[in-house]
């Protein structure tokens, strides 16, 4: 029988599935689109945060509030597996990931859960002849 200890160790050991994730509200198709090195763990923390109407996002939180939990589904888009390399640190691989997804689905407000990004504009002086 495996001590507390050795059961702690051996989960700290375990490899957490990386990647993408998205929160999706099945009555009017709202997303939310995050990157995460422990999926499982995020989502989890998600769920709670947003059962005690503590989610650091609003609209997010408020539409929870607004049609119940039964209308959020929790899915992984993407998994990033991790590279064979000593101290590899998979920051920027889910940047350029999350990124990716942000692109194809617009999770943009009012469509989506996001803030609307700030386009660069251009001006006169800033263009190159």
């Amino acid at each position: 029988m495996k001590t507390r200890k050795e059961l702690k160790q051996a989960y700290l050991r375990t490899p957490k599935e990386m990647g993408v994730y998205r929160i999706r509200n099945v009555k009017n198709d709202r997303s939310f689109v995050a990157a995460s090195r422990d999926i499982k763990a995020r989502l989890n923390r998600h769920r709670m945060s947003l059962k005690t109407n503590n989610d650091s996002n609003k609209a997010l939180q408020a539409d929870w509030l607004h049609y119940g939990q039964e209308a959020f589904i929790f899915e992984v888009l993407d998994v990033l597996k991790p590279l064979d390399i000593p101290d590899y640190n998979p920051s920027d691989d889910l940047n350029v990931l999350e990124e990716m997804w942000l692109e194809k689905l617009q999770p943009y407000e009012p469509e989506g859960y996001h803030p609307i990004k700030k386009a660069v504009k251009a001006t006169k002086s800033d263009s190159v002849a």
